[in-house]
């Protein structure tokens, strides 16, 4: 089954056409969307986990068309931001992630279990009753990652998750987002070199696909294209 689908996708924020005419299959683990400011890339990522509707075209994700059945999108979906402060809900950092567990029903115990290994995972148990916001940046964003991944999200949308992070906490974000833990990745980034370790990129100019293929390919051309 193919993972993504469009086919003629058009959406517009107000009055501004976001996609246009988007038609685009992927069937691959990590996928790498790279483009300039406005140049559609976010629009995409947001439509592909039901945040945003198509005005035209058809879409499936998963198996799901995100325009009608959203909700259940929504639940096989993981999102990360590139500022976690708008994803930390919770006072304390194991609340915060116990928050992410509460459409599962779970007995305590095994919230507390999967809570406290999620942590350790992540490099945050002993943070576990720290005020989530005192977290440093970096923090904040292993905390809004694991929040993310706690329910096993069959696809994470990354939305350029590394924007404010120095260049030992990007690495360490990347590689928890690129190892192959379960999920499939969705992640939109200006970091080349992330874009680089994905198995398939595509390039969006204007609120167009303007090229999708190999990495090292792709980027030659995004390249190319803030050379003109």
């Amino acid at each position: 089954m193919t993972a993504i689908e469009l086919r003629d996708v058009t959406v517009r924020l107000g009055d501004r056409v976001a996609l246009d005419r988007v038609s685009l299959s992927l069937d691959h683990r990590r996928i790498a969307v790279i483009g300039a400011n406005g140049s559609g890339k976010s629009t995409f990522a947001r439509l592909l986990g039901g945040l945003v509707t198509a005005e035209s075209g058809s879409a499936s994700v998963l198996g799901i068309d995100p325009a009608h059945r959203s909700t259940e999108l929504r639940r096989r979906v993981g999102f990360v931001f590139s500022n976690p402060d708008a994803q930390i809900i919770m006072p304390t950092v194991a609340e915060d992630v116990a928050f992410s567990l509460r459409g599962e029903r779970l007995p305590k115990a095994e919230s507390v279990a999967r809570v406290a290994a999620a942590l350790e995972r992540f490099g945050l148990g002993a943070l576990a009753d720290q005020a989530a916001h005192d977290l440093s940046g970096g923090q904040k964003q292993l905390l809004a990652l694991c929040a993310a991944l706690i329910r096993e999200p069959s696809l994470v949308i990354a939305d350029e998750p590394t924007a404010y992070l120095d260049a030992r906490n990007s690495r360490q974000i990347a590689d928890h987002l690129l190892s192959d833990a379960g999920h499939d990745l969705v992640l939109v980034t200006h970091d080349l070199r992330m874009a680089g370790r994905c198995d398939v990129a595509v390039l969006f100019d204007a609120g167009r696909v303007v090229a999708s293929g190999q990495p090292d390919a792709v980027i030659e051309r995004y390249e190319a294209l803030l050379s003109c």
